[in-house]
């Protein structure tokens, strides 16, 4: 292993996200002084913390509280807020962007690969332009303001029609993401509808579409047909073993036949690998995924490690050639394992088999609605989702971050949500912009 002058290794740690943040934070804990350096590079300077986005985006909580600020919890960690373009493990060197033509050049010594995925898209007609996604607490913030602006629109217009399409909500993807964003934004539509004399709640219309034949897989069958049940006697639509064939200009076609106009389209089909792995010289498997041996060290790669949604990990708990699940359950197990045998590398020790076996998945359906399936025991209804709001909370980093969150929860219970649309903040420089160009056309 190279190291600095001074005889400390760089870690550099590519991805702030889950992850990447709590490797960080065991390293933090397990090297001594000077053992080490320690540098975080994202092009964000918070964990988002994605479990809660639906909550966040149905207004139950305060955006900026399921979000973790890692200058915060990482003190005594260099944190640079800048994107990763390249990665030439050969010479150990990231490449950032730059406000020159030039990428920067990041020197290290050992590299944790951690950049997460992004949404999977797929070529549709029209998702572009109308689509909205579901991955980032801006995202969450946006369509919390569209679905308001939906209502709005529908209590303003005089066409039949245009009303129909602005109270049509479309939601493309059954996993965790969807499931959860769909239902508890239509708990919040149901309860603004209270404020909205012009809309009668039963106009509103809430439709699933899943290519498979189930959601929620990992709830296990029998909790994803109860979800189905659930939702459609809620009265959203469900369609299963369905695909989106086109939504251009917001008129949605599905490959079983059926078209409608709809406001909102809302897609969650998936994730796929970061765009920066097909950037490196690091082995990828068929899926584009960096591909780790059980220790979590890239194969055939010195001082080179990996995992969460990057990476293909082994996951020797269920046999030859299976691979670990991208979920958060694994990434931060991942992040202990690694950390520790990073550290147990440096001291020249031996490392561990990153070894987990699955606990169980916990979905929310609402407010006091839930689905769960932890260590073989099903869950529904209000215990479900009491154990969804537990399990979440207590895994949320930081006290602070908890106590915020608990604080939220609590307000929601004594008052009202808030249905106030602020896409004002997404153009905010609007209204000067317009009084300068006013001011410049009257001379």
């Amino acid at each position: 292993m190279t190291t600095t002058a001074r005889g400390a290794p760089r870690i550099l740690i590519v991805g702030g996200g889950l992850a990447g943040m709590h490797v960080a934070l065991r390293l933090r804990r397990r090297l001594r002084p000077g053992e080490a350096t320690v540098t975080v590079v994202d092009p964000r300077s918070y964990l988002t913390y994605q479990p809660l986005l639906a909550e966040a985006a149905a207004g139950n909580l305060e955006p900026r509280h399921v979000v973790v600020p890692l200058r915060q919890v990482l003190p005594g960690v260099r944190v640079i807020t800048r994107a990763v373009v390249s990665v030439d493990h050969s010479r150990r060197t990231a490449y950032l962007v730059s406000d020159i033509d030039e990428p920067e050049p990041l020197a290290y010594d050992v590299l944790v690969l951690a950049p997460g995925s992004i949404s999977r898209v797929l070529p549709v007609p029209g998702l572009a332009e109308v689509g909205i996604g579901f991955k980032t607490i801006g995202e969450a913030i946006h369509l919390r303001n569209h679905v308001l602006a939906q209502l709005d629109a529908a209590s303003s217009t005089t066409l039949p029609a245009r009303r129909r399409a602005a109270l049509t909500f479309v939601f493309v993807g059954g996993g965790y993401a969807g499931v959860e964003a769909l239902a508890e934004l239509e708990d919040m539509t149901r309860d603004a509808c209270a404020h909205y004399p012009e809309i009668d709640p039963t106009q509103l219309r809430w439709v699933l579409v899943e290519a498979a034949g189930k959601i929620l897989p990992e709830v296990g069958d029998r909790m994803g047909r109860y979800t189905v049940d659930l939702l459609r006697r809620r009265g959203i639509e469900v369609r299963l073993a369905t695909r989106l064939r086109s939504v251009l200009d917001g008129h949605v076609v599905l490959d079983d036949g059926t078209e409608f106009d709809a406001g909102t389209l809302v897609w969650t089909a998936g994730v796929a690998p970061h765009p920066l792995l097909k950037q490196s010289d690091l082995p990828r498997d068929d899926r584009g995924c960096v591909v780790t041996t059980e220790y979590l060290s890239v194969v055939d790669t010195a001082d080179a490690w990996a995992l969460g949604d990057c990476a293909a990990v082994p996951d020797v708990t269920r046999g030859p050639g299976m691979l670990c699940p991208p979920s958060a359950q694994h990434a931060v197990r991942q992040a202990t394992v690694l950390a520790d045998n990073l550290v147990a590398t440096l001291r020249r020790t031996r490392p561990a088999v990153y070894r987990h076996a699955y606990a169980g998945s916990v979905a929310s359906l609402g407010l006091y609605r839930g689905v769960a399936q932890i260590y073989g025991l099903r869950l529904q209804g209000f215990p479900a989702w009491l154990a969804h709001r537990t399990y979440h909370l207590l895994k949320l980093p930081s006290w602070n971050r908890r106590l915020r969150v608990v604080a939220d929860w609590t307000l929601a219970l004594l008052f009202p949500r808030e249905i106030v649309s602020l896409d004002v903040l997404e153009h905010a420089r609007d209204d000067f912009t317009a009084a300068v160009a006013a001011r410049a056309s009257a001379g």
